[in-house]
């Protein structure tokens, strides 16, 4: 598969809650960072069906690929006082796969949201 196949097949997976699919486009070695939480692939899949329960949509704004590299820039729409959060993301190959992921976007909206959320005890 091309960058732009692996990317955007994960994209598709993440987004559609599909976590097998996207997890098989994921390293052994994935990390995530974002402007709220670091994780692992086990972590950063985990807590993509909470993600999910408040996104609305997706929009595509921009894909750039390059040979180990890709960069998506989106605006995710969700019904949340948050409504929606214009998102870069940067992701980094190694082999055909996702190795990293970047999430760039202003978190200042959200801190409140996650002060406010259940945590488990």
């Amino acid at each position: 598969m091309t960058t732009r196949e692996t990317v955007q097949a994960y994209h598709r997976a993440r987004f559609a809650g599909d976590v097998p699919a996207a997890a098989a486009r994921l390293t052994g070695t994935f990390t995530f960072e974002s402007p709220l939480l670091s994780a692992d692939a086990d972590g950063h899949l985990a807590g993509l069906a909470g993600f999910l329960r408040v996104v609305s949509g997706v929009e595509m704004i921009s894909e750039l690929y390059g040979e180990s590299e890709a960069t998506l820039v989106y605006d995710v729409h969700t019904a949340t006082p948050v409504g929606t959060q214009r998102t870069a993301e940067h992701f980094r190959l190694r082999d055909g796969r996702i190795e990293a992921i970047t999430l760039i976007f202003d978190a200042t909206r959200w801190h409140p949201l996650m002060a406010a959320a259940p945590h488990p005890a």
